[in-house]
């Protein structure tokens, strides 16, 4: 299992520890860093900056949306970054939720998001390849553009950058049992949003038949603390912000998932608490066992225990979320 580096989005600002951050993740060893993105800061942006200051460490986006870009921009920029960075470029894409995709991006959320995935995908392969010209013939990605209200002009065109590799890889957030097994058969590996080592039942229909190489690489909050229960609060933080606000009452993927890892009446409870602007209630909601399965908190022994229930699944790369240098070089030595 390799280690990863996910520095998230942007709060009100840029982050001044970023930088040093990637730095001292590629002196430890890590394989990876990821940026992301939500209705701020960008994820490639910030991930150029890095890549002009690393020059081993892979470079991954955890999630760029796909609202925000036509599938071929993503792909102008995957292959953009991929030269520029020698080749480091991991491309994690997510499709978000109605909210963030209508309230942010102001399109329409696809009534079919299966399709509209595979149809993003397809398209961002095709400009990789670069063996024709990119054509589709898409409920909601067509190229050329066919719709009611073009001008009937548009031709198929190939990318005139030559893609420094056809197979650069694709890697998708999905949270939504189909769409996870989807994801294994067109994509080269999944980001799941929450993952317990303890609960491998909670995807394992979605995960038959892997093939070899496919990557399954998790966000995982890391503080080495004395204080488990301490250490725990910004989990549950970022849990009452995903359950109770990245989503409306009647459809949260977030909430969702925590239910199916078997949560659902505290996972409804956080919900019901955000959306009534009771933030502080929902956060303290957020059960610690919970938020205690899906990171790696505690005293070095006890990430060391815990650590062992991670490599034994499944997951291929741990994306570390942690603004700790020194919980990264812990999680460095113990992984070792």
């Amino acid at each position: 299992m390799r280690l990863g580096l996910a520095l998230g989005y942007w709060g009100r600002g840029p982050a001044a520890d970023h930088i040093p951050l990637a730095q001292e993740a590629e002196r430890l060893g890590y394989h990876s860093v990821w940026t992301a993105e939500s209705w701020g800061s960008d994820a490639f942006t910030p991930l150029t900056w890095i890549a002009a200051r690393t020059s081993r460490i892979r470079l991954g986006t955890a999630v760029a949306q796909m609202a925000a870009r036509s599938p071929t921009t993503t792909a102008m920029h995957a292959l953009t970054l991929d030269h520029l960075s020698g080749g480091r470029m991991m491309l994690g894409l997510g499709l978000s939720g109605p909210q963030v995709v209508e309230g942010w991006y102001g399109r329409p959320f696809p009534n079919s998001p299966l399709t509209a995935t595979r149809e993003y995908v397809d398209v961002v392969r095709q400009v990789l390849r670069r063996e024709a010209p990119v054509e589709l013939d898409g409920r909601f990605h067509s190229h050329p553009y066919r719709g009611a209200d073009g001008t009937g002009l548009g031709k198929a065109l190939k990318s005139i950058t030559h893609p420094l590799r056809a197979g650069l890889p694709v890697l998708l957030g999905a949270e939504g049992p189909k769409n996870i097994a989807q994801t294994t058969r067109i994509a080269d590996g999944w980001l799941p949003l929450y993952w317990s080592p303890t609960r491998p039942q909670a995807y394992e229909g979605s995960l038959t038949g892997l093939r070899d190489g496919f990557l399954i690489a998790p966000m995982a909050h890391a503080h080495v603390c004395d204080d488990v229960t301490e250490g725990l609060l910004p989990v549950k933080a970022m849990l009452g912000f995903y359950i109770g606000g990245m989503g409306h009452a009647a459809r949260n993927f977030h909430a969702d998932l925590m239910a199916r890892m078997g949560f659902e009446a505290e996972a409804r409870r956080v919900q019901e608490l955000f959306l009534a602007g009771r933030r502080e209630e929902a956060v303290l909601a957020v059960p610690d066992a919970f938020a205690d399965e899906i990171s790696l908190v505690g005293p070095r022994e006890r990430i060391a225990e815990r650590l062992e229930l991670w490599r034994k699944g499944p997951v291929t790369d741990l994306l570390v979320l942690s603004p700790d240098p020194h919980t990264l070089r812990v999680l460095a030595e113990l992984n070792s």
